[in-house]
């Protein structure tokens, strides 16, 4: 990977600990500055990341560093090393184990991958469309797995949701099946697990490419984070400071996950909404009238599946898009309507196949954070077959009906 500019080090007057790390792993150049000289050394130098050592640095002053680099484009880390202060949505935090800076470097590479990739979705992007760290809400962007089973679970249930979206496991094997069905752009470890469990799941993330560098994040045991998950942190405390904490690095993931959902629309063209992964509404109608002439022309079957959620609650829309576009067969398609429901396509699929198939996919958007099922959650489904005189307009206009009876 290139480095693509020097590694900043911003610390007090002597060099910080952590720094041998970078010499260790041949990172160079890697340019030292004190705190007055930090913003400025920013602008003139360019650098690719930056490390702050920020254990006596007060919120003021780590917040007029990282607003410059905030506006760097493509995106420039920002490391913050054992913070002891709420920090910028835009520094990632880093803590030393016992004074252990060696896992800083994966943390620091994880960090550049993403940066690597914003500057090939810049550069692809035309026309030329600033995309920005900042644009990420984590509320309304971000899903966090909250694993755990304990008198602790609730209270960060709570303080999650106050700030991202979260699905809720009480068991690992219920966090196993979250992860391979969804979008997940971090996972709170609560308590509630003996030590040797929590280790098998950690090493078995470690060694899956989809979720190893998904941020982690334990919250109780006695625990050392010696696995090969760059975004691993072991954090104590109240749980407001420990999701305040956390959020930086989810964000980055939301952040990531954006970015690549984007590459893949400007591969498709921009026939890809990049906030879903489904199809933009008018390429669907353009695959859609062609899926019709063609099983008219050939035979077959094709139907379409219409999933309505409550428009009091929008994070359900999204999130059901999203677990479409992961979960729907290679061969099917959809879109996100203006009235916010989803219509998928089941190609070469009767009726009865297209309601198991649908029935699958609304069972998965059944979820809560706190043990209990969350009905605001699940969508009204209604399905509709092409018959023989039907045209694309009238069997959507069908499916239309058949959600307009189910919803009164």
């Amino acid at each position: 990977m290139s480095q693509q500019g020097p590694i900043l080090v911003v610390s007090t007057a002597r060099r910080p600990s952590f720094a041998a790390a970078l010499d260790v792993a041949k990172l160079f150049p890697v340019v030292e500055a004190e705190w007055a000289d930090a913003s400025r050394a920013v602008e003139q130098m360019q650098p690719a990341a930056v490390l702050a050592a920020t254990s006596d640095v007060d919120q003021a002053t780590l917040a007029a560093l990282a607003a410059p680099i905030a506006a760097q484009q493509p995106y420039l880390p920002l490391i913050a090393v054992d913070p002891q202060i709420t920090l910028p949505e835009n520094a990632i935090p880093f803590f030393q184990s016992q004074g252990d800076s060696s896992r800083l470097v994966t943390r620091l590479r994880a960090a550049l991958r993403i940066r690597s990739l914003h500057a090939t979705v810049m550069r692809r992007l035309v026309p030329a469309t600033r995309i920005a760290l900042s644009d990420i809400d984590t509320f309304r962007d971000a899903t966090v797995l909250l694993v755990g089973r304990g008198g602790a679970y609730p209270t960060l249930s709570v303080s999650l949701g106050e700030q991202t979206g979260v699905v809720g496991a009480l068991s690992i094997e219920a966090a196993a099946k979250h992860l391979n069905a969804r979008d997940i752009d971090g996972i709170v470890l609560s308590e509630g697990f003996s030590p040797r469990v929590v280790d098998a799941f950690l090493t078995v993330l470690a060694e899956d490419a989809r979720f190893r560098h998904l941020p982690v994040v334990v919250t109780s045991g006695d625990l050392l984070p010696a696995y090969e998950l760059p975004n691993l942190e072991i954090l104590l405390g109240e749980p407001a400071q420990m999701v305040a904490t956390a959020l930086p690095l989810i964000r980055q993931h939301a952040f990531e996950a954006h970015l690549s959902r984007t590459l893949r629309s400007i591969d498709a063209e921009g026939l890809i909404d990049a906030r879903t992964g489904l199809l933009t509404p008018t390429a669907f109608e353009r695959d859609f009238a062609s899926a019709v002439y063609q099983t008219q022309q050939r035979g077959g079957g094709l139907s379409v599946a219409r999933f309505a959620f409550d428009p009091a609650h929008p994070r359900a829309q999204f999130d059901g898009a999203r677990i479409i576009s992961r979960l729907m067969r290679q061969m099917d398609f959809g879109a996100v309507c203006d009235d916010g429901s989803v219509v998928v396509a089941f190609a070469e699929t009767d009726l009865k196949t297209a309601h198991t198939i649908a029935r699958r996919l609304s069972s998965v958007m059944r979820h809560t954070s706190h043990g209990k099922r969350d009905t605001r959650a699940e969508p009204t489904v209604t399905v509709a077959t092409l018959e023989s005189r039907d045209s694309a307009k009238a069997l959507l206009a069908r499916l239309g009906e058949e959600a307009h009876r189910a919803a009164s």
